[in-house]
């Protein structure tokens, strides 16, 4: 090997750099376990909110130390901060948190660009377009187009009462046609996007998660926010989703609406019972008790049994009325918000109201902490339901303490707003009323002015808020407002406990994978075995450097890409070390057979790898989350393979031998193992056609049949994690859950006592509301199994020892799922197309690139026919997602790693065998390369398994796709892919062309 010092020097200066990045690793952890202790030894666990107080001391200890210095290497030295940033950073399924995509509204965005106009063909296209969204690969802004061209009549976009607007003036003009006004929509659409995506950046940015990441997926609106480590999930989503929409609205006084309380009522009561009397009299006539006035008064309480019969609707809802001369009307239950809102906003009722208070806007407060008790305020609206002031005036706010010591949030205008703040506080002062200050229609405060008009433009919101809402409301309304509400369509949501867990699992699956190859490796090729062990140690040394050093993120799928990457490492060796030893059998010395093996051996190795790299590749392209976490360690793990089986094995081994040291590269027992094998391969083939075309058959028919388990990455949906005290029946949960969500699926997970949840129960119905209303339903249904645990207990995700309750959640909207499964199916045929062109350039034949990617169909279609065949009965989950996927394309890689190593033996004994047969070359070939297929594929299995058994619950179904891919993909590259191009190459002038 020529450049030795040059690869001694690399190799020494890899691990080195290796080491230094690992370190900060150890480092950071070390301060961080300080900082639990210190938070330990402070709150004891006697206190009720322990973890809360716990959490804020472990954040106040690394704060406090953020700028100290707390690691020195020679002379440099590193604070807390600088550590951190260098620490390899851990995945949520490893760490816990919150992994969400959020989808800006572009709908919003152009009824705001739109002005908010009542035009009935921009408003249908709107409508239209949502539809077109559930069945399209579209962004919602082209479907609107589409939509519109369709219905649009003689209207134009540039029209006055659509985009022809003061706002848009100077952009577009009246006499602009529909193309030119769809490209300035575009641009102000993306415009609205990027700026999203800069509040949500700024948001996050002071949240104070430790390696947040951000990104903006494509033009469609969507955007990917992980947060690692997050506890507190609620706060989390509540500073994602919130639009953070502040108005300042002059406030009634809450006796100005006694009386006309009392009179809704009583036409609410009339109502009422004109609803009792025809339900009563005429129970036969459904249409009749549905009467749409009624409905539309009623709102929620028409399809209430309870409603029809109470004697006082609105007044039987009423839990307190506020105090003279302030702004609150009545006091209500946090459930009855909507029926009230319902009620006073329906017609009937709205008629009451004075002339000169026809436009009022009723809006509720905020409840104070612990409470169902909700304040309704009634405020001075307008015709075009516009704040007599907005939060966009804000230049900066920041959370303070109030006069009673309480969070509040101080806030500073600009000069425009300041002026306005100046008359609305000079009016309130005369008049003694007082101003709401609503931020996302609730009410937080409604302060009286009691010093005269305030000027310089200060303000202060106050609202029962704890320190964290008050740090959350400074920090959004500093980072200013969304442009458009943002829903969450996609969520992962993973607790601390269960996050610890996998760490434990995965390295436990880790270093029994080491141990049984390290062991294997030396029981079969002796010494030999043990500086490849060597290799295989720096080559994970390296791995684990260059993911802290690039800041990459290692997830459970991470460590398993790892893990299988020893197995490939191995394979790089067991290819040179069976070439090593076909060199000494023909008579060679020890040196010239080392030569010529580790020189024979180069060509196959590369082929195999750059394959399954590839398909690598398209992972990491098409793969998000935990599996690009895959598709990332995997590329890495094939580099340093590659770099350590080459060179660092070929430098130990010469090493020795220039020592005067023998290597046998076998033992005893494995010595005559696999040698002079003679087996006529091709005369079986066509028993391995028919026994794969009826495995086949089989699994077609049960796809069509039985389908498969789609998991809600490719169908939407809400999945559950959730762990019981004891054991319980999965089909006695799904029963009971049916009645209460209409459809819903529990399967068992790990033990008897963990269920996986799934429904669809309003799963086209986004927001925070929702997904709380969902998890008190899954709550109260499953309450009878959890042995008395609090709802409160049930959902905590920031018990980082949680044993029972909520563990994990995931949620993916229909759309989104859609576009999923659109994205996998491209990935898959891409890696195809892609692998066919690489052997076809490798080998010039179009028969070999045919006979492999036969073979990985092949291999595809037996995996789906396990799958489905066996996923009802399966102890663990086999669900078809994203990882499943990644498991597909990484048998796809696997099994042209084997076909290749074979091709490449059939060309290399083509050329030095010019007198065989062609098919004696195809069965030599084979037989030759059986001892390294079985090798490689029995200590890769080796590896899988030990995955499969001790790495964790939630990739059991990954893993198992893997095995499964793995057998068949070995049997595959001897019995159907070599078959296959050889009977393809039919005639005698085609064989020799082969020899070419």
């Amino acid at each position: 090997m020529q450049n030795k010092g040059l690869v001694k020097l690399f190799a020494l200066l890899f691990g080195l750099v290796s080491i230094y990045q690992l370190s900060f690793t150890f480092k950071a952890n070390q301060v961080e376990k300080a900082a639990q202790e210190v938070a330990i030894n402070k709150i004891p666990e006697s206190d009720p909110d322990f973890r809360a107080k716990r959490s804020a001391e472990e954040a106040n200890y690394l704060q406090s130390v953020a700028t100290d210095t707390v690691f020195n290497i020679g002379i440099a030295k590193f604070t807390y901060n600088d550590v951190k940033s260098k620490a390899m950073n851990l995945g949520l399924d490893l760490k816990g948190g919150i992994n969400v995509i959020l989808q800006v509204s572009v709908k919003d965005i152009l009824k705001g660009l739109a002005n908010n106009t009542k035009n009935p063909v921009f408003n249908k296209a709107l409508n239209d377009a949502e539809e077109l969204q559930k069945n399209s690969q579209n962004t919602y802004l082209e479907d609107f187009f589409l939509a519109f061209d369709k219905i649009k009549g003689d209207t134009k976009l540039a029209s006055p009462d659509i985009f022809y607007t003061k706002a848009l003036d100077g952009e577009i003009e009246g006499n602009m046609s529909d193309d030119d006004v769809k490209a300035v929509i575009r641009t102000k659409i993306d415009e609205s996007i990027v700026s999203a995506f800069e509040v949500l950046r700024k948001r996050i940015d002071e949240f104070g998660v430790t390696s947040p990441n951000i990104q903006r997926l494509g033009s469609s609106g969507r955007i990917l926010v992980e947060l690692p480590g997050v506890k507190d999930v609620e706060r989390a989503t509540s500073l994602l989703q919130s639009t953070a929409q502040l108005e300042f609205w002059d406030a009634y006084k809450g006796e100005q609406f006694f009386n006309f309380l009392a009179q809704a009522n009583d036409v609410l009561k009339e109502t009422a019972e004109v609803k009792k009397d025809t339900l009563t009299a005429e129970p036969q006539d459904e249409e009749n008790a549905t009467d749409s006035t009624i409905d539309d008064l009623l709102g929620e309480a028409a399809t209430d049994s309870t409603a029809v019969q109470t004697v006082n609707p609105l007044f039987d809802l009423i839990r307190g009325q506020g105090y003279q001369g302030g702004p609150v009307i009545a006091q209500f239950e946090i459930k009855d918000k909507t029926k009230v809102l319902n009620y006073l906003n329906s017609p009937k009722v709205r008629a009451l109201l004075p002339a000169e208070m026809r436009y009022t806007k009723f809006a509720f407060g905020k409840p104070e902490k612990d409470s169902e008790i909700v304040d309704l305020y009634a405020l001075v609206g307008n015709r075009d339901n516009v704040p007599q002031l907005s939060g966009a005036v804000v230049t900066d706010a920041r959370n303070d303490f109030g006069q009673t010591n309480k969070p509040t949030v101080s806030m500073q205008m600009n000069a425009k707003g300041a002026k306005i703040w100046e008359e609305m506080t000079g009016k309130a002062y005369a008049q003694g009323t007082q101003i709401a200050i609503v931020l996302d229609n609730i009410v937080y405060s409604a302060p009286g002015v009691t010093t005269g008009p305030i000027s310089g433009g200060n303000s202060e919101i106050s609202g029962n808020f704890t320190l964290n809402e008050a740090v959350d409301l400074a920090n959004v309304l500093r980072a200013g407002k969304l442009p458009a509400s943002a829903d969450i369509i996609s969520s992962e949501v993973v607790g601390p406990s269960l996050g610890q867990e996998a760490i434990d699992s995965g390295t436990m699956s880790f270093l029994i994978a080491l141990v049984l190859v390290l062991v294997w490796m030396i029981l079969y090729y002796g010494k030999a075995g043990g500086f490849a062990d060597v290799a295989m140690a720096l080559n994970i040394l390296l791995i684990f450097g260059i993911l802290s050093g690039l800041g990459a993120v290692l997830t459970l799928p991470g460590i398993a890409g790892i893990v299988l990457t020893i197995g490939m490492s191995v394979d790089a060796n067991v290819i040179i070390f069976e070439r090593i030893r076909e060199e000494i059998a023909k008579g060679k010395g020890q040196k010239e057979a080392i030569q010529d093996g580790f020189s024979n051996a180069l060509s196959s190795i590369l082929d195999a790898n750059i394959t399954t790299g590839l398909t690598a590749l398209i992972l990491f392209i098409f793969g998000t989350g935990p599996i690009k976490g895959f598709a990332t360690t995997l590329l890495i793990g094939i580099g340093t393979s590659l770099f350590t089986a080459i060179f660092i094995t070929r430098l130990l081994v010469d090493w020795y031998v220039n020592r005067g040291g023998k290597l046998e590269f076998s033992t005893a027992i494995t010595k005559n193992l696999f040698r002079n094998l003679s087996i006529e391969f091709l005369k079986k083939r066509k028993i391995a056609y028919v026994i794969s075309g009826a495995f086949i058959l089989v699994s077609l028919g049960s796809l069509f049949t039985n389908g498969l388990d789609q998991g809600v990455d490719f169908v939407g949906g809400r999945t559950y994690q959730v762990r019981f005290a004891q054991d319980v029946n999965a089909s006695e949960i799904a029963d009971v859950l049916k009645g209460a969500f209409g459809s819903a699926d529990a399967k068992t997970v790990g033990g008897d006592n963990q269920l996986k949840i799934t429904t669809k129960y309003k799963v086209n119905e986004t927001g925070t509301e929702v997904d709380e209303e969902i998890r008190l339903k899954l709550f109260n249904t499953l309450q009878p199994y959890m042995a008395g645990l609090s709802y409160e207990q049930f959902i905590d995700l920031n018990d980082e020892n949680k044993q029972v309750g909520l563990m994990q959640s995931f949620k993916v909207s229909p759309t989104i799922a859609d576009d999923i499964k659109q994205a996998s199916f491209w990935a898959i045929l891409g890696s195809l197309i892609v692998v066919f062109l690489y052997i076809l350039f490798r080998f010039k034949k179009w028969q070999f690139s045919l006979g492999a990617v036969a073979a990985v169909f092949h291999d595809v279609l037996m995996v789906l026919g396990v799958f489905s065949l066996t996923y009802r009965f399966m102890p663990f989950s086999m669900e078809i997602d994203q990882a499943f996927i990644a498991a597909i394309l990484t048998v796809i890689g696997y099994s042209l790693n084997d076909t290749v190593i074979v091709f490449d033996r059939i060309r290399e004994y083509v050329n030095e065998h010019t007198n065989w047969n062609f098919d004696k070359v195809v069965d030599v070939s084979l037989s030759s390369t059986l001892g390294r297929t079985l090798n490689t594929s029995s200590t890769t299995l080796v590896v899988l398994l030990s995955i499969f058994i001790f790495g964790g619950e939630s990739i059991r179904g990954f893993m198992f796709a893997l095995i499964v891919g793995i057998i068949v993909g070995t049997y595959s590259s001897l019995f159907i892919a070599t078959p296959l191009m050889y009977d393809t190459v039919k005639r005698e002038e085609d064989k020799k062309k082969i020899k070419e």
